[in-house]
């Protein structure tokens, strides 16, 4: 590969990540005023309760990221829920540990995912919330 290419191939990378990234799903902490507005505005949303400490979360994020960057997902919400640090909330979602994803459309729960890795099974997951 010459210079010239692989210059042509980063910059092409670079343009195809960039409109990959403007599509992508929205990531924000958790708070119960934003969820409910996001459920009552009906929106697409997974609760990813996660922590800093656990490898299957550390696994599972960049799992997520990229198929949450599909543009399918652009509406989607994804609320990071701490597990050290916001056990009343995780409590009220009937969570037991961390490495838990839920999903809903608007207020409906439309599915759930615990310790799971495999991407095929997180994109049915994530599905569940624009269906």
């Amino acid at each position: 590969m010459t210079v010239r290419h692989f210059v042509i191939a980063a910059a092409s990378a670079v343009v195809l990540f960039a409109a990959g990234a403007a599509s992508a799903a929205e990531y924000r902490p958790f708070s119960r005023q934003d969820f409910a507005a996001a459920q009552a505005a009906g929106k697409p949303i997974v609760v990813d309760v996660f922590a800093t400490w656990c490898p299957t979360c550390k696994a599972q994020e960049p799992i997520m990221k990229q198929l949450s960057s599909a543009p399918k997902f652009d509406k989607l919400l994804i609320f990071r829920l701490d597990f050290d640090t916001q056990k009343p909330e995780w409590r009220k979602f009937k969570v037991w540990r961390q490495s838990t994803f839920i999903a809903f459309r608007g207020r409906r729960e439309t599915g759930r995912s615990i310790a799971e890795t495999d991407p095929e099974a997180l994109e049915r997951l994530l599905d569940t919330t624009i269906q």
